[in-house]
Formats: structure tokens, sequence, C-alpha cells
């Protein structure tokens, strides 16, 4: 059983879930005690932004988070993506917080970006973190790197700041970032919880392949 976020815990008396941004105010949200913060939880395909104190948590196997904010607003948020790109001939417009199409890295960065400056980022302030991509799924193609080396490529051709990265490895992460001060904390999981994440990920990539409109694969839970 994966360690995650204690949900049942209430919330102090006055405490009240902050007011999500247009876009993102249906977004699920829960009191948790390690953090003292409302806390949003990701999966893959789905990006977050806020302006409040608030805290936003994933699981990464293979996958990227980006985490990316505007040090001078305090705006900020986090991406959640599983392959570096879709094949030619596909275009669509990554508007939704839940596009399908941000499984993959091109248009949930491109997301990310949008949603952070409809709101009022300015993109030459940008502070920007990555995540992830761990090889976990050991028979298949290293999907970790290929991820790896699509956000060091796409953060050169952007040409954005990188102020801190913690890629690669054979242990996914716990991933917890706080937009409004740029604080990051991740959390090696341990080699037990290896292979229930990767079976979740081949089950998620082969059902991506078959479809990749359909409902999400939760792989948090």
């Amino acid at each position: 059983m994966m360690n995650v976020p204690d949900q049942s815990m209430a919330p102090p008396p006055g405490s009240k879930s902050p007011e999500g941004l247009p876009g993102f105010t249906d977004a699920p949200r829960f009191w948790e005690r390690d953090t003292g913060r409302w806390t949003v939880k990701l999966l893959p395909g789905e990006c977050y932004v806020t302006r409040h104190d608030e805290a936003i948590v994933t699981v990464l196997g293979s996958c990227i988070s980006a985490c990316i904010r505007d040090p001078d607003t305090g705006l900020g948020g986090m991406n959640h993506f599983m392959l570096p790109e879709r094949g030619p001939g596909i275009g669509t417009n990554p508007d939704s917080p839940s596009n399908q199409m941000n499984r993959y890295g091109c248009f949930a960065m491109e997301a990310l970006i949008n949603h952070l400056a409809r709101h009022g980022a300015q993109r030459p302030r940008l502070e920007l973190k990555v995540f992830g991509g761990g090889r976990i799924l050991k028979p298949m193609i290293d999907i970790g790197a290929r991820n790896i080396a699509f956000i060091h490529s796409w953060v050169r051709t952007e040409g954005m700041r990188l102020s801190a990265q913690d890629l690669g490895g054979i242990q996914p992460r716990k991933l917890v970032y706080f937009p409004a001060t740029g604080r990051a904390r991740v959390m090696k999981l341990p080699p037990i919880e290896n292979r229930s994440i990767a079976d979740r990920e081949l089950y998620y990539l082969e059902h991506l392949s078959e479809d990749p409109n359909e409902s999400p694969v939760e792989i948090f839970k």
C-alpha cells in the first residue's frame, strides 16, 4: 500500500479551502496534515495552477512533472506527463487542465505555460523545476530516459531557466510542490512499491496506445 496523504484529517477550525482560479475551480482539494495546507492531487495528463498557499502532490515513476512559478506574483503550477510526444499529424488545443493530450510532454508544457500566462505570469520571470523520469519499466524501453531527453531539449529550445531538477534513477518519487514559495519536496519511495507503480504505468501505456482519448487511469491512490 502506497504512503499517501491522510485525507481524513480535518482542517483546523476556520480553515477554508481556497477558491480555485478560473479553469481550476473543480479541482478536488483535501487538507493534508503533513503539509499543513490544502492540497491538490495530480494524475497523469493533468495540471494545476494557483496563486494561493496550497500544495500540489503527485507520484512519479517514468513520468515527469514540471513545476513552474512567477516569483513576483506567487502564481505557480505543476503538470504531470507520461510520454514526450505523440506521433505526427495530431493537432489539438491543450487548453483544459485535464485534456488527455496533456499526457504528452509537448502538450503538457504548453498547457501549463498558457494557464500561467492567462492568469498574469510573465514568461521572462518564470522559474522551472523538473522531477521524475525514473527507470521502473525494466523489460521495456527506458521511457524515463526519453522523458528526460525531451524536457532538457524543451528547456534549451524555449530558453527557460531551470533552477532545480531531480531526474532519473530507479525509484519512483512522491513530489510535493508549494507554488507560493517555489519549494519542492521529493521523497524516494521504497523498492517494494516499484512493482505496483510499474504495473499501473504499463497498464496506462497499453491503453494510451489504444485510445489516447479514453478516461484517465489513476496511478496515484
